[in-house]
């Protein structure tokens, strides 16, 4: 089945389901293939393809709503599907609120290219993902005798979905992206400690290289040799780009239309107020050429515009999706994140680094938890030690904690080094006085 036959198919869909008695009605059919490639010791360890193709239904009934999916496609047996499901949603409760977008709201200019759709995706061959693979591997294991284990990884997949809203959308979409990288464990005394490193791209000619992907990936592991516990204090923080993102999570929740009508966001009021350092300008950009979360609408099929979240420290809008915007009386402007961007600072990381007399530079966080309704969070924390302008040695079972309000106000200076590979580009971040927990 093509992308013009699932049209075809969602808009019967729509139209039967109102002939059954749905005041109004959304349905998607999306199809999608993935491949997942492993290799050890230049041997395939796992290989896995899989296929799916399935219908998802959104029934609204005088204001009484129920989500349906199948992944049975046949017509005749969908008019049965789609009866049952129309005549179930009759029963529920109505809830004034439960009804589509305005379709002021749904996107007007559908043929926009943003370049997340590989058109070869098919002519990439089996034995160039498993080439790949063993590439990564065999890199990684050069670097160093100490390796004691190394996979290298391959992964690829490929999307088309329709949706039509019974109230004038009918929208549709492709993309592709390809990931490839590789994981290692060294031998260090007792220890085992690992790293990896994995890339990708919209497209397959622009993938990151096997050197780059298994070197960093043995010396992400190779670096971690000799971790030891600190002393607690109070440290300069530097968290690394590719895991930065991490910390952006203590915002996007409390930042919902669901978490403010349910009070349990501590943004709730913040609007046009400072809620961190006024070096931070987050913006939320779907529109962005071949990025990770590019879109021209959502799953709601409200329009993708860009939108600064955060602008010099002060919140400028929140995350506002069609049904709880109308329980605040907000306008919907889509209840998720896409890309996500910063104004970038003017240093890279070598020169940040030169200038931390006392630091941590955090390169992962393992565990711990944040309150999106009081901003209380607590992390545990790995990555170096910095002393005098240099990096000393590797650090672990570190902790910090504290709250939301007045931690991102402690943030000094963004980097020029927006991690590439993620949906989130982040740059190196450096946080002035934070409290570590050590021995």
């Amino acid at each position: 089945m093509n992308n013009k036959e699932r049209k075809e198919l969602a808009m019967w869909a729509v139209e039967f389901a109102k002939q059954k008695g749905a005041s109004e009605v959304a349905a998607s059919i999306n199809n999608s293939r993935s491949v997942e490639i492993e290799v050890r010791e230049q041997k395939i360890e796992k290989i896995k393809e899989s296929t799916t193709n399935g219908l998802s239904l959104n029934i609204y009934r005088d204001h009484k709503y129920s989500g349906h999916s199948t992944n049975n496609l046949n017509k005749k047996d969908l008019e049965k599907f789609i009866t049952e499901a129309v005549e179930a949603t009759k029963y529920l409760t109505a809830d004034e609120f439960r009804e589509l977008p305005d379709p002021t709201l749904y996107p007007t200019d559908l043929n926009r290219d943003l370049k997340i759709e590989d058109k070869n995706y098919n002519s990439v061959a089996p034995e160039q993902r498993v080439q790949i693979a063993k590439e990564i591997e065999q890199v990684a294991r050069s670097k160093s005798d100490k390796i004691i284990s190394a996979t290298g990884g391959f992964s690829d997949d490929y999307s088309e979905s329709v949706l039509v809203h019974s109230n004038g959308l009918i929208a549709e979409r492709a993309s592709t992206s390809f990931w490839a990288g590789g994981e290692v464990t060294v031998r260090d005394g007792d220890a085992r400690p690992e790293g990896w490193h994995w890339g990708g791209s919209r497209h397959f000619k622009t993938m990151p290289t096997p050197e780059e992907l298994g070197g960093k990936a043995a010396e992400n592991a190779i670096r971690k040799m000799g971790q030891t516990k600190i002393a607690s204090g109070k440290y300069d923080m530097l968290i690394e780009n590719r895991t930065a993102g991490r910390l952006l999570y203590m915002f996007v929740r409390p930042m919902s239309a669901r978490a403010l009508q349910q009070k349990s966001s501590y943004l709730d009021g913040m609007l046009g107020q400072e809620i961190a350092s006024p070096v931070l300008t987050v913006i939320d950009d779907p529109l962005m050429e071949g990025g990770f979360a590019s879109r021209l609408y959502d799953g709601q099929g409200i329009a993708a515009r860009q939108r600064t979240m955060i602008e010099n420290g002060v919140l400028k809008e929140y995350y506002v999706d069609n049904y709880y915007g109308k329980k605040l009386g907000m306008t919907p402007n889509g209840g998720s994140t896409s890309n996500i961007r910063f104004d970038l600072g003017t240093r890279g990381f070598d020169a940040i680094v030169k200038d931390i007399n006392k630091g941590i530079f955090v390169t992962s966080f393992n565990g711990g938890n944040s309150n999106s309704t009081t901003g209380d969070f607590s992390f545990g924390v790995s990555g170096f030690l910095v002393e005098g302008g240099k990096i000393i040695k590797p650090v672990n079972e570190m902790n910090i904690s504290g709250n939301a309000k007045e931690f991102w106000k402690q943030l000094a200076e963004l980097g020029n080094d927006p991690y590439q590979y993620s949906s989130i580009l982040s740059p190196t971040l450096v946080f002035k006085d934070i409290d570590f927990s050590g021995l």
